[in-house]
This record gives structure tokens, C-alpha cells and sequence, in this order.
């Protein structure tokens, strides 16, 4: 039987072009002409890759009948394919719509060699043990380095944008403005502690106006952040200037019976600067 399951697998070897070229002509069909025209352009090497994965199942198979192990290779192959899919903006639906199609033009290769050959039912079913778990590998390793790395993408966007919405923008050589947009949440409250102090520090700044006008709701958690960093400035010996509060929100924060002594409040940006122009800080 083993020298069966090497005569299987050379024979995918030597068809695996073949092979590749089916399941790329039907895995093509349904395309557009603009994307059939875009595609083109990496046509041959997508084949050549292709013609790699299913020589890996060729292999398998010569390899098992000497007792070989060989899933790891598929572990591996699934691990670093499903990274580089990622990255590369292919989605996890369509990158595994190839797998039915390996499945299928692999075993037809297979089928006939059976047929011709006269191979025993033992045989067919060691291959199948052997071809069907390996893809069955391929994909799941697959899968999870798609997942992991979407997942990192994601989280390195999330904290590259929570970075962007941090912005202090230094005025005079004394002065800077944060404003703020959009909703705060605890990441979000926990980078505008960290930016905040870093920034403010590395200006040399020794008043910054924190402009809240584009914050649309401010709870008790918003506001308790907020003084969190106003009272982490003052032991950096820099001032802040809340600006921007509206009538809404304000009636809130005393709603909330939230403690306001010692913090400065102005209605606008405009009124801090004459403010701090005043004091000749400008």
C-alpha cells in the first residue's frame, strides 16, 4: 500500500499546474472584467502559489507512506498564509472558497489514478485519511492567523485613531489647546490621561486650554476623568482652562453634584485667550 500512496501523490505532483489551473479558472469565472483586468496582473504568480499548496498534499502523501509526519507543514503554511492574506485586504470568506475547490480537482486527479490502477478500498481510505485532515489543518491554521491578525489590525487602528484624537496644539511657547471630539470612553480616557501629561510635558507649556465643546455627553465617569487630568497637570505646575461647556452640559455636572471648586470655566476659546492675554502669559 505505501507504494501506492507514493504513486498517488506523484502523480499530483507532476499535475499539480494542471490542478492549479482549474481551480483558478473556476474560482475566476464569476469575476468582473475591471476585476479580471486588475487580477491579471498577478495571475501567474497566484498560479504558482497555488500549484505550491497542492504539491504540499502530493508530498504528504509520499512522505506518510514512509511513515513520515507532515501535518506541521500544513500548521505552518495556514499560520503564515492567513497573516499575509490579511494584510492584504483579502477577506476571510473569499480567501476559503478555494478550499471546496482544491478538494474537488484534487480528488479527481485522485479518482482516476484509483480507478486506473485498480487500487483496493484500504488504499482510497488511507488517502483520505491523509489528504482530508491536512486541509482540514491548513484551514483551521488558516483561519485562526486570519482571525489574529485582523484582530491586531484592528487594535492598532483603534489606538493609532485614539492617538489623533488626543491633539494638544501648542499656541505660544506657553500655551496650548486639546480639543476634544466625539464620545470619551474608558480607552479613550485612559490615552487622554497618558497623551495629555506626555505632550503637555514635552512642550513646556504652563497653561492648557481643554476645549470641550465637541463632547456631546459628559457623565460622572467623562467629568471624573477630565479632573483626573486637570489635578495630574497641576503637579506638572501647568494650568488648564475648560472651554466650550454648553448650557445642557453644565446643567448636568451640577446635577451630578460633581465638585468644580478651584477649576476654571470660560464660554469660549476666544474668552480663555483674552483671559490669558490679560495675564500676559500670551
Amino acid at each position: 500500500m505505501t507504494r501506492e500512496l507514493a504513486h498517488i501523490g506523484e502523480r499530483i505532483n507532476q499535475e499539480k499546474m494542471q490542478i492549479a489551473k482549474q481551480v483558478q479558472t473556476e474560482r475566476f469565472a464569476d469575476l468582473t472584467d475591471i476585476e479580471r483586468e486588475e487580477i491579471s496582473k498577478y495571475e501567474t504568480e497566484i498560479l504558482n502559489l497555488r500549484a505550491a499548496f497542492i504539491s504540499m498534499f502530493g508530498d504528504s502523501l509520499i512522505k506518510s507512506s514512509k511513515g513520515e509526519e507532515v501535518s506541521g507543514v500544513f500548521e505552518n503554511w495556514g499560520a503564515e498564509t492567513g497573516k499575509n492574506l490579511c494584510v492584504q485586504g483579502v477577506s476571510l470568506d473569499e480567501a476559503l472558497m478555494d478550499t471546496a475547490l482544491y478538494r474537488k480537482y484534487i480528488w479527481k486527479v485522485i479518482k482516476r489514478e484509483v480507478l486506473k490502477n485498480e487500487l483496493a478500498a484500504e488504499t482510497v481510505f488511507e488517502i483520505i485519511e491523509t489528504i482530508d485532515p491536512l486541509l482540514d489543518t491548513a484551514v483551521h491554521a488558516f483561519s485562526l492567523a486570519y482571525v489574529r491578525s485582523y484582530s491586531e489590525t484592528l487594535n492598532n487602528s483603534k489606538k493609532a485613531f485614539l492617538e489623533l484624537s488626543v491633539p494638544v496644539v501648542p499656541i505660544t511657547d506657553s500655551v496650548a489647546i486639546l480639543p476634544l471630539i466625539g464620545d470619551i470612553d474608558t480607552d479613550r480616557a485612559q490615552l487622554l490621561m497618558e497623551e495629555t501629561l506626555e505632550k503637555s510635558r514635552d512642550l513646556g507649556i504652563s497653561h492648557l486650554i481643554l476645549d470641550i465643546s465637541g463632547v456631546m455627553i459628559v457623565d460622572t465617569m467623562v467629568a471624573n476623568e477630565l479632573f483626573k487630568v486637570t489635578d495630574a497637570l497641576k503637579l506638572l505646575g501647568i494650568k488648564v482652562i475648560f472651554t466650550g461647556i454648553r448650557p445642557e452640559i453644565a446643567q448636568t455636572m451640577v446635577n451630578l453634584g460633581l465638585e468644580v471648586d478651584g477649576l476654571v470655566f470660560l464660554g469660549s476659546l476666544k474668552k480663555a485667550l483674552t483671559r490669558l492675554n490679560k495675564q500676559n502669559v500670551l
